[in-house]
Formats: structure tokens, C-alpha cells, sequence
């Protein structure tokens, strides 16, 4: 979306995968060594887009996403 507008992108920058560990117990009441462990995997990149014009952000703040894929962003 940046790059239609010209403007100057700089990544994407891989961040530490930020992993979560649940255990739960497999059976109800007795079987303390029958366990289970889930994960969950959260994967962040960084792109940065130096002077971005004011249709780039319009672009970027109305960009339609699929559910789990989320996206800020932040002026500075």
C-alpha cells in the first residue's frame, strides 16, 4: 500500500516471537502425570515508512484485514 504512493519503506523487521505456554491436565481427577501442553505463537513485524503522506496513513488506517491479523498504527 506504501510503495503504490511512493513512499520510502523501510523492512519488514522480525521481532521476538512471543510465545505462551498453557499445561492442563488430561484427565479429570486422577492421572497427575498425564498432561498437555498448548501453545500460542505471536508474530509481530515492524515496517517503518519514513514521511509518509497523508494518503498513505488514510490507506494503511482503512486497510481491510483477515480475522487474527491485526495492525497499529503509530505516528512519531
Amino acid at each position: 500500500t506504501a510503495m503504490r504512493f511512493d513512499a520510502q519503506v523501510v523492512g519488514p523487521i522480525p521481532l521476538p516471537t512471543e510465545i505462551k505456554k498453557y499445561t492442563v491436565n488430561r484427565s479429570t481427577f486422577v492421572h497427575k502425570d498425564a498432561r498437555e501442553q498448548f501453545e500460542m505463537r505471536t508474530h509481530k513485524r515492524v515496517i517503518d515508512i519514513l514521511n509518509p503522506s497523508p494518503k498513505v496513513v488514510e490507506a494503511l488506517t482503512n486497510l481491510s484485514l483477515p480475522s487474527g491479523v491485526n495492525i497499529d498504527v503509530k505516528m512519531m
